[in-house]
């Protein structure tokens, strides 16, 4: 388990004070991808390099699987720093090594063996489908096929974690799926525990299992990904949510929205629908039952963690006590209803 415990960070210059940090305390528990998002800014790179200490927090522990890392020394921290692998947006690849060169580096600073160097680095090629790639140098390969030698590289010294520094920003559509794809290969094939940082919620969507979210230094809230995409306890995380499923009113119905039922003639709501709910014929039954209109403004289904989960916008009209009862079907049928205001 990755434990922070009370991580603050602050970096000083003069009479200036920045605090990158402020007492963040995050779990990560073994085998699972967690993924951090924060917009540029918010501290996501300086907590993501607290783990293997390439930033010492001036306040906190940081615990990796029972040992403190801010107490060891020198060459202890080195021999723990073994056990962690690290990529990076934009590779670090040497341009005078080849690929398989390049995955071997951290063996031949071990003193690995040649036999045993061969031996790793061709099936960590074979790992990341660069087989026919050992001889090609980095401005022969394509920016995924780098990240992928930044990969196997980081995967040499046989780590139980991998930190991943905005791995796909850097990158193409196509070689970004491909390269979240054997992410999440590598943590089901190996059991490596992934931290992943990212301004994108769709890497977190994609591949993640948990997720924390940090804004101005300060860990929001942090859970299941089916958790914060179903039930965001902070504004932020809403919102996020909200912008990555592409629920939005309409400009014109949003000038509209009134917070308070004063002089509104409808309700504006979102249900929210997990698993075999997102394919039960809700809307429908509520209008046969309820005698109500609904305007469905926007609806979407996506699925995350193996679970479908679907959002409808609706408008509701009809009288007061038809539209009371019919959320209170809603509940019933497990379905999350949130009332977004009036018009």
């Amino acid at each position: 388990m990755i434990h922070l415990k009370t991580i603050s960070k602050t970096y000083s210059d003069q009479a200036i004070t920045f605090h990158a940090l402020t007492s963040v305390d995050l779990k990560i528990e073994n085998g699972t991808i967690c993924g951090i998002f924060g917009e540029s800014g918010a501290g996501k790179s300086t907590l993501l390099r607290t783990i293997n200490l390439l930033e010492r927090p001036t306040s906190g522990e940081v615990w990796v699987n029972g040992t403190d890392l801010t107490s060891l020394s020198a060459e202890k921290l080195r021999q723990a720093r073994h056990h962690i692998g690290m990529i990076f947006q934009h590779f670090n690849l040497l341009d005078s090594r080849t690929a398989f060169e390049n995955i071997a580096l951290p063996l031949e600073l071990l003193h690995e063996t040649p036999r045993t160097i061969k031996e790793r680095v061709n099936a960590l090629l074979t790992l990341v489908g660069l087989s026919d790639k050992s001889a090609h140098y980095p401005e022969q390969l394509s920016g995924g096929q780098k990240q992928r030698v930044a990969i196997a590289r980081a995967l040499a010294t046989e780590p139980a974690i991998l930190l991943c520094d905005e791995p796909t920003s850097a990158l193409d559509n196509e070689s970004k799926q491909s390269i979240l794809n054997l992410l999440k290969e590598i943590n089901a094939k190996l059991g490596v525990t992934i931290v992943i940082i990212t301004h994108e919620m769709s890497v977190i969507k994609q591949i993640c299992t948990h997720a924390a979210v940090i804004d101005h230094g300060k860990l929001i809230e942090c859970g299941s990904v089916l958790q914060l995409f179903t039930q965001p306890a902070s504004p932020i995380t809403k919102k996020l949510v909200q912008h990555s499923l592409h629920i939005q009113l309409p400009p014109s119905l949003e000038r509209e929205l009134k917070t308070e039922k004063i002089n509104a003639e409808s309700l504006i709501v979102c249900f929210k629908f997990i698993g075999n709910e997102s394919s039960r014929p809700l809307i429908s039954n509520l209008i046969q039952k309820h005698g109500i209109t609904v305007n469905i403004i926007q609806a979407n289904i996506e699925n995350i963690q193996d679970a479908n989960i679907g959002f409808t916008v609706c408008q509701l009209s009809g009288t007061e006590k038809a539209i009371h009862e019919a959320l209170d079907d809603a509940a019933k049928a497990s379905v999350s209803t949130e009332i977004i205001g009036y018009v």
